[in-house]
Protein backbone atom coordinates (compact mmCIF):
# COMPACT_ATOMS: atom_id res chain seq x y z
CA UNK A 1 0.00 0.00 0.00
CA UNK A 2 1.41 3.52 -1.09
CA UNK A 3 1.85 6.24 1.65
CA UNK A 4 -1.08 8.10 -0.21
CA UNK A 5 -3.51 5.50 0.20
CA UNK A 6 -2.47 4.43 3.59
CA UNK A 7 -2.84 8.61 4.98
CA UNK A 8 -6.21 8.17 3.33
CA UNK A 9 -6.96 5.17 4.83
CA UNK A 10 -6.26 7.12 8.19
CA UNK A 11 -8.41 9.78 7.59
CA UNK A 12 -11.04 7.94 6.23
CA UNK A 13 -11.08 5.94 9.70
CA UNK A 14 -10.47 8.65 11.87
CA UNK A 15 -13.52 11.07 10.53
CA UNK A 16 -15.84 7.94 10.74
CA UNK A 17 -14.57 7.11 14.29
CA UNK A 18 -15.75 10.78 15.07
CA UNK A 19 -18.86 10.32 13.98
CA UNK A 20 -19.30 6.65 15.96
CA UNK A 21 -19.14 4.22 13.08
CA UNK A 22 -16.91 1.35 12.26
CA UNK A 23 -16.04 0.46 8.47
CA UNK A 24 -15.79 -2.49 7.63
CA UNK A 25 -12.92 -3.92 4.90
CA UNK A 26 -15.02 -3.59 1.96
CA UNK A 27 -17.30 -0.57 2.97
CA UNK A 28 -13.94 1.10 3.73
CA UNK A 29 -12.41 0.53 0.33
CA UNK A 30 -16.03 1.92 -1.10
CA UNK A 31 -15.24 5.32 0.92
CA UNK A 32 -11.90 5.58 -0.50
CA UNK A 33 -12.63 4.66 -4.00
CA UNK A 34 -15.63 8.02 -3.65
CA UNK A 35 -13.12 10.51 -1.71
CA UNK A 36 -10.80 9.85 -4.40
CA UNK A 37 -12.78 11.35 -7.28
CA UNK A 38 -12.32 14.43 -5.56
CA UNK A 39 -8.69 14.97 -5.69
CA UNK A 40 -7.80 18.12 -3.06
CA UNK A 41 -10.94 17.91 -2.15
CA UNK A 42 -11.24 14.54 -0.22
CA UNK A 43 -12.15 15.82 3.27
CA UNK A 44 -15.18 17.66 1.92
CA UNK A 45 -16.37 14.52 0.07
CA UNK A 46 -15.89 12.59 2.89
CA UNK A 47 -18.10 15.17 5.39
CA UNK A 48 -21.12 15.26 2.93
CA UNK A 49 -20.67 11.30 2.67
CA UNK A 50 -20.82 11.16 6.43
CA UNK A 51 -23.89 13.71 6.26
CA UNK A 52 -26.38 11.55 4.20
CA UNK A 53 -25.02 8.48 5.98
CA UNK A 54 -26.55 9.50 9.24
CA UNK A 55 -30.19 10.18 7.35
CA UNK A 56 -29.64 6.04 6.80
CA UNK A 57 -31.77 3.85 9.35
CA UNK A 58 -28.37 1.91 10.31
CA UNK A 59 -29.07 -1.09 12.54
CA UNK A 60 -25.77 -0.76 14.28
CA UNK A 61 -22.77 1.63 14.14
CA UNK A 62 -21.16 -1.15 12.43
CA UNK A 63 -21.00 -0.21 8.70
CA UNK A 64 -21.20 -2.65 5.54
CA UNK A 65 -20.68 -2.14 1.81
CA UNK A 66 -24.15 -1.77 1.22
CA UNK A 67 -25.31 1.84 3.03
CA UNK A 68 -22.21 2.93 1.92
CA UNK A 69 -22.94 2.31 -1.84
CA UNK A 70 -26.55 3.45 -1.66
CA UNK A 71 -25.16 6.83 0.06
CA UNK A 72 -22.62 6.97 -2.69
CA UNK A 73 -24.84 6.41 -5.62
CA UNK A 74 -27.33 9.47 -4.42
CA UNK A 75 -24.16 11.73 -4.21
CA UNK A 76 -22.56 10.80 -7.46
CA UNK A 77 -25.97 11.09 -9.13
CA UNK A 78 -26.58 14.77 -7.46
CA UNK A 79 -22.77 15.84 -8.48
CA UNK A 80 -23.47 17.95 -10.78
CA UNK A 81 -26.16 19.89 -9.17
CA UNK A 82 -23.93 19.95 -5.81
CA UNK A 83 -21.16 21.91 -8.25
CA UNK A 84 -23.84 24.41 -8.84
CA UNK A 85 -24.70 25.43 -5.63
CA UNK A 86 -22.43 23.70 -2.89
CA UNK A 87 -23.29 25.88 -0.06
CA UNK A 88 -26.64 24.37 -0.08
CA UNK A 89 -25.52 20.28 -0.22
CA UNK A 90 -23.28 21.71 2.40
CA UNK A 91 -25.62 23.30 4.71
CA UNK A 92 -28.53 20.13 3.89
CA UNK A 93 -27.02 17.32 6.40
CA UNK A 94 -24.94 19.81 8.60
CA UNK A 95 -27.26 19.76 11.50
CA UNK A 96 -28.05 16.50 11.82
CA UNK A 97 -24.77 14.78 11.43
CA UNK A 98 -24.06 16.86 14.93
CA UNK A 99 -26.39 13.54 16.33
CA UNK A 100 -25.84 9.74 17.24
CA UNK A 101 -28.18 7.57 18.58
CA UNK A 102 -27.42 4.42 20.82
CA UNK A 103 -29.71 1.72 20.77
CA UNK A 104 -29.63 0.12 24.09
CA UNK A 105 -29.09 -3.42 23.02
CA UNK A 106 -25.72 -1.62 21.22
CA UNK A 107 -24.10 -0.11 24.54
CA UNK A 108 -20.59 -1.68 25.36
CA UNK A 109 -20.64 -4.06 28.46
CA UNK A 110 -17.65 -3.52 31.02
CA UNK A 111 -16.33 -5.64 33.69
CA UNK A 112 -14.68 -4.74 36.36
CA UNK A 113 -11.61 -6.92 37.97
CA UNK A 114 -11.26 -5.79 41.86
CA UNK A 115 -7.87 -7.49 41.81
CA UNK A 116 -6.23 -6.03 38.97
CA UNK A 117 -8.65 -3.10 39.32
CA UNK A 118 -9.02 -2.20 35.78
CA UNK A 119 -12.04 -2.69 33.58
CA UNK A 120 -12.06 -4.78 30.33
CA UNK A 121 -14.80 -5.00 27.48
CA UNK A 122 -16.58 -8.58 26.75
CA UNK A 123 -16.31 -9.16 23.99
CA UNK A 124 -18.46 -12.90 23.59
CA UNK A 125 -22.19 -12.86 22.61
CA UNK A 126 -24.30 -11.66 24.40
CA UNK A 127 -27.95 -13.88 23.98
CA UNK A 128 -31.58 -11.95 25.35
CA UNK A 129 -31.96 -15.57 27.19
CA UNK A 130 -29.10 -15.88 29.66
CA UNK A 131 -28.03 -18.34 31.75
CA UNK A 132 -28.90 -18.55 35.69
CA UNK A 133 -25.01 -17.51 36.10
CA UNK A 134 -25.67 -14.24 34.67
CA UNK A 135 -28.39 -12.97 37.07
CA UNK A 136 -25.89 -13.01 39.97
CA UNK A 137 -23.39 -11.52 37.23
CA UNK A 138 -25.71 -8.78 37.42
CA UNK A 139 -25.80 -7.51 40.64
CA UNK A 140 -22.12 -8.12 41.06
CA UNK A 141 -21.60 -5.84 37.93
CA UNK A 142 -23.61 -3.64 39.73
CA UNK A 143 -21.66 -3.74 43.51
CA UNK A 144 -18.26 -3.57 41.66
CA UNK A 145 -19.20 -0.47 39.45
CA UNK A 146 -20.18 1.66 42.53
CA UNK A 147 -17.48 -0.60 44.81
CA UNK A 148 -14.09 0.98 42.77
CA UNK A 149 -15.83 4.43 42.19
CA UNK A 150 -16.36 4.47 46.51
CA UNK A 151 -12.34 3.13 46.57
CA UNK A 152 -10.95 6.78 44.99
CA UNK A 153 -13.38 8.77 47.66
CA UNK A 154 -10.80 10.48 50.03
CA UNK A 155 -13.09 9.71 53.18
CA UNK A 156 -13.31 6.04 52.66
CA UNK A 157 -9.66 5.43 51.64
CA UNK A 158 -7.77 3.90 54.30
CA UNK A 159 -5.99 6.16 55.99
CA UNK A 160 -1.98 5.79 55.77
CA UNK A 161 -0.59 7.55 58.92
CA UNK A 162 -2.53 8.14 61.97
CA UNK A 163 -4.44 11.59 61.24
CA UNK A 164 -6.95 13.73 63.54
CA UNK A 165 -9.65 12.42 60.99
CA UNK A 166 -9.19 9.10 62.54
CA UNK A 167 -10.21 10.73 66.16
CA UNK A 168 -13.74 9.34 64.97
CA UNK A 169 -13.34 6.28 63.72
CA UNK A 170 -11.84 4.94 60.95
CA UNK A 171 -14.22 5.07 57.83
CA UNK A 172 -12.94 1.91 55.67
CA UNK A 173 -14.99 -0.35 53.82
CA UNK A 174 -14.88 -3.63 56.28
CA UNK A 175 -16.34 -6.86 54.32
CA UNK A 176 -19.26 -8.02 56.25
CA UNK A 177 -17.81 -11.42 56.46
CA UNK A 178 -14.97 -9.41 59.04
CA UNK A 179 -18.10 -8.62 61.17
CA UNK A 180 -18.18 -11.72 63.14
CA UNK A 181 -17.08 -11.46 66.46
CA UNK A 182 -15.99 -7.87 65.78
CA UNK A 183 -16.64 -4.66 68.63
CA UNK A 184 -17.23 -1.20 68.21
CA UNK A 185 -19.01 0.44 64.43
CA UNK A 186 -17.23 -0.44 61.39
CA UNK A 187 -18.87 1.19 57.96
CA UNK A 188 -19.74 -1.60 55.41
CA UNK A 189 -21.25 -1.50 51.71
CA UNK A 190 -23.89 -3.51 50.60
CA UNK A 191 -26.89 -4.48 48.68
CA UNK A 192 -30.16 -4.20 50.82
CA UNK A 193 -31.88 -7.34 50.49
CA UNK A 194 -35.10 -8.92 51.96
CA UNK A 195 -33.81 -12.93 52.07
CA UNK A 196 -36.47 -13.73 54.22
CA UNK A 197 -40.36 -12.10 54.47
CA UNK A 198 -39.94 -9.00 56.86
CA UNK A 199 -35.93 -9.11 57.67
CA UNK A 200 -34.18 -7.10 55.74
CA UNK A 201 -30.36 -8.07 54.92
CA UNK A 202 -26.69 -6.27 53.67
CA UNK A 203 -25.22 -8.61 51.28
CA UNK A 204 -21.86 -7.73 49.96
CA UNK A 205 -19.39 -10.42 47.89
CA UNK A 206 -18.31 -12.00 50.78
CA UNK A 207 -21.46 -12.68 52.90
CA UNK A 208 -24.68 -11.26 54.48
CA UNK A 209 -26.32 -9.65 57.76
CA UNK A 210 -29.32 -8.91 59.41
CA UNK A 211 -29.71 -5.52 59.56
CA UNK A 212 -31.86 -3.52 62.10
CA UNK A 213 -32.73 -0.03 60.85
CA UNK A 214 -35.01 1.44 63.29
CA UNK A 215 -32.43 4.04 64.41
CA UNK A 216 -30.67 4.41 61.36
CA UNK A 217 -30.14 8.09 59.99
CA UNK A 218 -29.33 9.04 56.18
CA UNK A 219 -26.27 11.20 55.68
CA UNK A 220 -24.94 13.42 52.44
CA UNK A 221 -21.60 12.67 51.53
CA UNK A 222 -20.06 16.30 51.52
CA UNK A 223 -20.45 15.93 55.42
CA UNK A 224 -20.54 12.06 56.23
CA UNK A 225 -17.66 12.52 59.26
CA UNK A 226 -18.97 15.60 61.26
CA UNK A 227 -19.16 13.46 65.00
CA UNK A 228 -21.96 15.69 65.99
CA UNK A 229 -24.72 17.08 63.48
CA UNK A 230 -25.62 14.27 60.60
CA UNK A 231 -27.64 16.17 57.77
CA UNK A 232 -30.13 13.98 56.20
CA UNK A 233 -30.00 13.18 52.40
CA UNK A 234 -31.93 12.71 49.66
CA UNK A 235 -33.03 9.87 48.15
CA UNK A 236 -34.88 6.43 48.26
CA UNK A 237 -33.91 3.82 50.18
CA UNK A 238 -35.43 0.65 48.93
CA UNK A 239 -34.91 -3.12 48.00
CA UNK A 240 -31.93 -3.82 45.97
CA UNK A 241 -30.56 -0.37 46.14
CA UNK A 242 -26.47 -0.26 47.45
CA UNK A 243 -25.80 1.69 50.13
CA UNK A 244 -22.53 2.47 52.59
CA UNK A 245 -23.65 2.62 56.52
CA UNK A 246 -22.62 2.50 59.83
CA UNK A 247 -23.29 0.23 62.55
CA UNK A 248 -22.26 -2.76 64.94
CA UNK A 249 -23.19 -6.07 65.49
CA UNK A 250 -25.45 -7.03 68.06
CA UNK A 251 -25.11 -9.80 70.41
CA UNK A 252 -27.97 -11.80 68.33
CA UNK A 253 -26.34 -11.24 65.81
CA UNK A 254 -28.05 -8.33 63.74
CA UNK A 255 -26.23 -5.54 62.29
CA UNK A 256 -27.46 -2.12 63.93
CA UNK A 257 -27.39 0.87 61.31
CA UNK A 258 -26.95 3.96 62.94
CA UNK A 259 -25.99 6.17 59.89
CA UNK A 260 -26.78 4.94 56.17
CA UNK A 261 -26.94 6.69 52.41
CA UNK A 262 -26.05 5.84 48.78
CA UNK A 263 -22.24 5.81 47.84
CA UNK A 264 -21.18 9.12 46.91
CA UNK A 265 -21.07 10.73 43.59
CA UNK A 266 -17.94 10.89 41.55
CA UNK A 267 -17.27 14.37 39.35
CA UNK A 268 -16.99 12.78 35.35
CA UNK A 269 -13.84 14.07 34.57
CA UNK A 270 -12.64 11.89 37.29
CA UNK A 271 -14.56 9.06 36.26
CA UNK A 272 -13.28 9.54 33.15
CA UNK A 273 -9.81 9.73 33.90
CA UNK A 274 -9.86 6.73 35.34
CA UNK A 275 -11.38 4.87 32.74
CA UNK A 276 -8.23 5.15 30.52
CA UNK A 277 -10.01 6.26 27.64
CA UNK A 278 -12.94 3.60 27.40
CA UNK A 279 -15.90 4.05 26.17
CA UNK A 280 -19.02 3.39 28.92
CA UNK A 281 -21.53 5.38 26.61
CA UNK A 282 -21.27 3.67 23.19
CA UNK A 283 -20.52 6.71 20.69
CA UNK A 284 -17.10 5.92 20.20
CA UNK A 285 -14.02 7.18 21.30
CA UNK A 286 -12.22 10.54 20.48
CA UNK A 287 -8.86 12.09 21.15
CA UNK A 288 -8.47 15.15 22.64
CA UNK A 289 -8.28 17.30 19.70
CA UNK A 290 -11.37 15.66 17.96
CA UNK A 291 -13.05 16.29 21.63
CA UNK A 292 -12.18 20.05 21.66
CA UNK A 293 -12.70 20.30 17.81
CA UNK A 294 -16.66 18.99 18.86
CA UNK A 295 -17.04 21.34 21.97
CA UNK A 296 -15.84 24.34 19.97
CA UNK A 297 -19.17 22.95 17.38
CA UNK A 298 -21.52 22.20 20.02
CA UNK A 299 -20.73 26.08 21.59
CA UNK A 300 -21.82 27.33 18.05
CA UNK A 301 -24.80 25.21 17.96
CA UNK A 302 -27.13 27.79 19.96
CA UNK A 303 -29.98 27.33 17.41
CA UNK A 304 -30.37 23.64 17.92
CA UNK A 305 -33.42 22.45 19.76
CA UNK A 306 -34.84 19.24 20.89
CA UNK A 307 -38.89 19.01 21.55
CA UNK A 308 -39.39 16.01 24.16
CA UNK A 309 -42.83 14.30 24.42
CA UNK A 310 -43.89 11.53 26.57
CA UNK A 311 -46.88 10.06 26.01
CA UNK A 312 -48.49 10.66 22.79
CA UNK A 313 -51.35 8.62 21.97
CA UNK A 314 -52.09 8.34 18.65
CA UNK A 315 -55.48 6.58 19.18
CA UNK A 316 -56.96 9.96 20.86
CA UNK A 317 -58.38 12.50 19.00
CA UNK A 318 -57.71 15.29 21.44
CA UNK A 319 -53.49 14.62 22.13
CA UNK A 320 -54.04 14.15 18.16
CA UNK A 321 -54.90 17.97 17.70
CA UNK A 322 -52.65 19.03 20.32
CA UNK A 323 -49.28 17.17 18.78
CA UNK A 324 -50.83 19.31 15.37
CA UNK A 325 -50.72 22.17 17.34
CA UNK A 326 -47.28 21.94 18.75
CA UNK A 327 -46.24 20.88 14.70
CA UNK A 328 -48.16 23.97 13.40
CA UNK A 329 -45.94 26.31 15.59
CA UNK A 330 -42.94 25.21 15.12
CA UNK A 331 -43.29 24.89 10.95
CA UNK A 332 -43.70 28.56 11.38
CA UNK A 333 -40.57 29.11 13.60
CA UNK A 334 -37.61 30.85 11.57
CA UNK A 335 -35.45 28.03 12.43
CA UNK A 336 -37.00 24.72 13.20
CA UNK A 337 -36.05 21.90 15.93
CA UNK A 338 -33.48 20.06 15.31
CA UNK A 339 -35.59 16.85 16.79
CA UNK A 340 -38.64 15.82 17.96
CA UNK A 341 -38.40 13.32 20.75
CA UNK A 342 -41.43 11.31 20.95
CA UNK A 343 -42.02 9.07 24.15
CA UNK A 344 -44.75 6.50 24.43
CA UNK A 345 -46.89 4.85 25.61
CA UNK A 346 -48.85 5.74 21.90
CA UNK A 347 -51.54 4.27 22.74
CA UNK A 348 -54.09 4.92 25.71
CA UNK A 349 -54.73 1.73 26.95
CA UNK A 350 -52.05 -0.61 27.34
CA UNK A 351 -51.12 -3.43 24.52
CA UNK A 352 -51.05 -6.43 26.78
CA UNK A 353 -52.00 -9.99 25.92
CA UNK A 354 -56.35 -8.51 26.03
CA UNK A 355 -55.30 -5.77 23.28
CA UNK A 356 -55.91 -6.95 19.40
CA UNK A 357 -56.05 -3.67 17.57
CA UNK A 358 -52.33 -3.43 16.59
CA UNK A 359 -53.93 -2.71 12.98
CA UNK A 360 -55.33 0.66 13.90
CA UNK A 361 -51.86 1.84 15.72
CA UNK A 362 -50.53 0.55 12.63
CA UNK A 363 -52.79 2.71 10.83
CA UNK A 364 -52.37 5.89 13.64
CA UNK A 365 -49.08 5.69 12.75
CA UNK A 366 -48.98 6.37 8.60
CA UNK A 367 -51.74 8.87 9.88
CA UNK A 368 -49.13 10.86 12.20
CA UNK A 369 -46.73 10.00 9.12
CA UNK A 370 -49.15 12.45 6.90
CA UNK A 371 -49.71 14.95 9.71
CA UNK A 372 -45.80 15.39 9.56
CA UNK A 373 -45.38 15.75 5.99
CA UNK A 374 -48.29 18.10 5.80
CA UNK A 375 -45.38 20.22 7.33
CA UNK A 376 -42.65 20.54 5.02
CA UNK A 377 -39.88 22.52 7.02
CA UNK A 378 -39.99 19.75 10.01
CA UNK A 379 -39.95 16.64 7.75
CA UNK A 380 -37.01 18.24 5.62
CA UNK A 381 -35.22 19.79 8.84
CA UNK A 382 -35.76 18.44 11.52
CA UNK A 383 -35.87 14.91 12.76
CA UNK A 384 -38.23 11.92 14.40
CA UNK A 385 -36.81 9.84 17.57
CA UNK A 386 -39.51 7.36 18.37
CA UNK A 387 -38.91 5.91 21.92
CA UNK A 388 -41.36 3.12 23.30
CA UNK A 389 -43.35 3.14 26.70
CA UNK A 390 -44.13 0.69 29.17
CA UNK A 391 -47.19 -0.72 27.81
CA UNK A 392 -46.54 -0.37 24.08
CA UNK A 393 -46.86 -3.12 21.56
CA UNK A 394 -43.70 -5.11 22.60
CA UNK A 395 -42.33 -8.95 23.04
CA UNK A 396 -42.69 -8.12 27.32
CA UNK A 397 -42.06 -5.72 29.61
CA UNK A 398 -38.70 -6.58 30.52
CA UNK A 399 -35.67 -3.72 30.43
CA UNK A 400 -34.52 -2.58 27.74
CA UNK A 401 -37.45 -2.51 25.57
CA UNK A 402 -36.58 -2.72 21.82
CA UNK A 403 -37.90 -0.98 19.31
CA UNK A 404 -41.27 -0.85 18.51
CA UNK A 405 -41.89 -3.61 15.87
CA UNK A 406 -41.49 -2.99 12.19
CA UNK A 407 -45.37 -3.88 11.16
CA UNK A 408 -46.31 -1.13 13.67
CA UNK A 409 -44.10 1.32 11.77
CA UNK A 410 -43.32 0.30 8.53
CA UNK A 411 -45.88 2.80 6.91
CA UNK A 412 -44.40 5.32 8.63
CA UNK A 413 -41.48 4.81 7.53
CA UNK A 414 -41.97 4.73 4.25
CA UNK A 415 -43.57 8.68 4.51
CA UNK A 416 -40.72 10.07 6.99
CA UNK A 417 -37.75 7.86 6.29
CA UNK A 418 -35.00 9.69 8.34
CA UNK A 419 -37.27 8.94 11.15
CA UNK A 420 -35.52 6.91 14.28
CA UNK A 421 -36.97 4.18 16.14
CA UNK A 422 -35.10 3.22 19.13
CA UNK A 423 -34.90 0.82 22.21
CA UNK A 424 -35.90 2.05 25.85
CA UNK A 425 -33.51 3.24 27.31
CA UNK A 426 -31.98 4.98 24.54
CA UNK A 427 -28.96 7.34 24.20
CA UNK A 428 -27.81 10.13 22.17
CA UNK A 429 -24.72 12.03 21.50
CA UNK A 430 -24.87 15.21 20.46
CA UNK A 431 -21.49 16.53 19.82
CA UNK A 432 -19.77 16.39 23.00
CA UNK A 433 -22.43 15.87 25.16
CA UNK A 434 -24.28 12.91 26.34
CA UNK A 435 -28.33 12.47 26.61
CA UNK A 436 -29.47 9.35 28.45
CA UNK A 437 -33.83 8.72 27.55
CA UNK A 438 -35.92 6.77 29.70
CA UNK A 439 -39.06 6.07 29.64
CA UNK A 440 -40.74 4.58 32.94
CA UNK A 441 -43.10 5.41 35.21
CA UNK A 442 -40.62 4.86 38.06
CA UNK A 443 -41.67 7.96 40.62
CA UNK A 444 -44.66 6.36 41.71
CA UNK A 445 -42.97 2.38 42.06
CA UNK A 446 -40.08 3.76 43.82
CA UNK A 447 -42.25 5.61 46.51
CA UNK A 448 -43.88 2.78 46.87
CA UNK A 449 -41.56 0.27 47.62
CA UNK A 450 -39.55 3.02 50.09
CA UNK A 451 -38.34 1.40 53.23
CA UNK A 452 -37.80 4.40 55.50
CA UNK A 453 -39.99 7.71 54.89
CA UNK A 454 -37.41 10.03 52.95
CA UNK A 455 -36.23 12.66 54.67
CA UNK A 456 -37.06 16.14 53.84
CA UNK A 457 -34.79 18.43 55.41
CA UNK A 458 -32.76 18.84 51.81
CA UNK A 459 -36.12 18.65 49.96
CA UNK A 460 -39.50 17.63 49.75
CA UNK A 461 -39.95 17.11 46.64
CA UNK A 462 -40.71 13.65 45.22
CA UNK A 463 -38.72 14.27 41.57
CA UNK A 464 -35.64 15.70 43.46
CA UNK A 465 -35.30 12.05 45.11
CA UNK A 466 -35.77 9.97 42.23
CA UNK A 467 -32.97 12.00 40.60
CA UNK A 468 -30.63 11.31 43.77
CA UNK A 469 -31.35 8.07 43.76
CA UNK A 470 -30.52 6.86 40.25
CA UNK A 471 -27.06 9.10 40.17
CA UNK A 472 -25.79 7.95 42.84
CA UNK A 473 -27.07 4.35 42.07
CA UNK A 474 -25.88 4.91 38.71
CA UNK A 475 -28.65 3.11 37.42
CA UNK A 476 -31.63 3.78 35.87
CA UNK A 477 -33.93 1.24 37.65
CA UNK A 478 -32.54 0.27 40.89
CA UNK A 479 -35.95 -1.67 41.74
CA UNK A 480 -35.81 -5.37 42.73
CA UNK A 481 -36.28 -7.76 39.23
CA UNK A 482 -39.59 -9.23 40.71
CA UNK A 483 -41.05 -5.36 40.16
CA UNK A 484 -39.26 -4.49 37.44
CA UNK A 485 -37.75 -7.26 35.35
CA UNK A 486 -34.19 -6.88 33.40
CA UNK A 487 -32.53 -9.09 30.74
CA UNK A 488 -29.92 -9.84 32.80
CA UNK A 489 -27.14 -9.77 29.61
CA UNK A 490 -27.83 -6.22 29.01
CA UNK A 491 -28.52 -4.71 32.48
CA UNK A 492 -25.07 -2.80 31.59
CA UNK A 493 -27.75 -0.49 29.30
CA UNK A 494 -28.99 1.11 32.62
CA UNK A 495 -26.13 2.44 33.91
CA UNK A 496 -25.27 6.04 34.97
CA UNK A 497 -21.53 5.90 34.92
CA UNK A 498 -19.87 7.80 33.94
CA UNK A 499 -22.66 9.92 35.02
CA UNK A 500 -24.03 11.51 31.82
CA UNK A 501 -24.41 15.56 30.88
CA UNK A 502 -28.56 15.23 30.95
CA UNK A 503 -30.69 12.39 32.16
CA UNK A 504 -34.99 12.10 30.58
CA UNK A 505 -37.02 11.47 32.76
CA UNK A 506 -40.41 10.49 30.84
CA UNK A 507 -42.87 9.71 33.85
CA UNK A 508 -46.67 10.03 34.06
CA UNK A 509 -45.88 12.66 37.12
CA UNK A 510 -46.03 16.22 36.82
CA UNK A 511 -43.46 18.04 34.33
CA UNK A 512 -40.28 18.84 36.47
CA UNK A 513 -36.85 19.77 36.01
CA UNK A 514 -33.83 19.41 38.37
CA UNK A 515 -30.12 20.28 38.16
CA UNK A 516 -28.36 18.08 40.62
CA UNK A 517 -24.67 17.60 41.12
CA UNK A 518 -24.23 19.72 37.46
CA UNK A 519 -26.21 16.55 35.42
CA UNK A 520 -29.59 18.33 33.81
CA UNK A 521 -32.29 15.90 34.91
CA UNK A 522 -35.83 16.86 34.03
CA UNK A 523 -39.13 14.84 33.24
CA UNK A 524 -41.90 16.26 30.26
CA UNK A 525 -44.59 15.36 31.60
CA UNK A 526 -47.51 13.29 30.24
CA UNK A 527 -48.58 15.41 27.11
CA UNK A 528 -51.77 13.54 26.24
CA UNK A 529 -53.21 14.38 29.60
CA UNK A 530 -51.83 17.53 30.71
CA UNK A 531 -50.44 18.96 27.23
CA UNK A 532 -47.25 19.46 28.74
CA UNK A 533 -43.31 18.69 26.90
CA UNK A 534 -40.14 20.25 27.34
CA UNK A 535 -37.62 22.42 24.67
CA UNK A 536 -34.14 21.98 25.27
CA UNK A 537 -31.16 23.02 24.11
CA UNK A 538 -28.31 21.15 24.39
CA UNK A 539 -25.80 24.00 23.56
CA UNK A 540 -26.61 25.64 27.09
CA UNK A 541 -28.34 22.31 28.70
CA UNK A 542 -31.37 25.09 29.04
CA UNK A 543 -35.32 23.31 30.00
CA UNK A 544 -38.16 25.14 29.19
CA UNK A 545 -41.09 23.54 30.33
CA UNK A 546 -44.05 24.31 28.19
CA UNK A 547 -47.31 23.54 27.99
CA UNK A 548 -50.29 24.25 25.75
CA UNK A 549 -53.15 26.22 26.93
CA UNK A 550 -55.91 24.44 28.80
Amino acid sequence: MSSGAAAMKKVVQRKFKMRGYTLRVDALDAVISFASRFSGAEDDALDLLLDQLDHESLTSSIIDRDPVNRVVSLLLEAEAAAEESPNAAACEGGRGSALRVIDAFLVPKFHYDPVKKIFYEHTGSLPIHGEASAKAKLYKDRFLLLYQRLSRDQHFAKPAFETETTEFGSCEISPIQSLVGQTGRRWVMGVISQLEDGHFYLEDLTASVEINLSDAISFLDDVLFMPVKYKITTGFFTENTIVVAEGQMQLEGIFKIFTCGFPPLEDRDKSLKALAGLDFFGGGTLTKEETLRLAELEKRAVNDMFIIMSDVWLDNEEAMGKLETVLDGFENEEVVPSLFVLMGNFCSRPCNLSFHSYSSIRAQFSKLGQMIESHPRLKEHSRFLFIPGPEDAGPSTVLPRCALPRYITEEFQSRIPNAIFSSNPCRIKFYTQEIVFFRQDLLYRMRRLCLMPPSTEETSDPFEHLVATITHQSHLCPLPLVVQPVIWNYDHSLHLYPTPHTIVLGDKSEQKAFSYTGITCFNPGSFSTDGTFVAYRPCTREVELSALPA
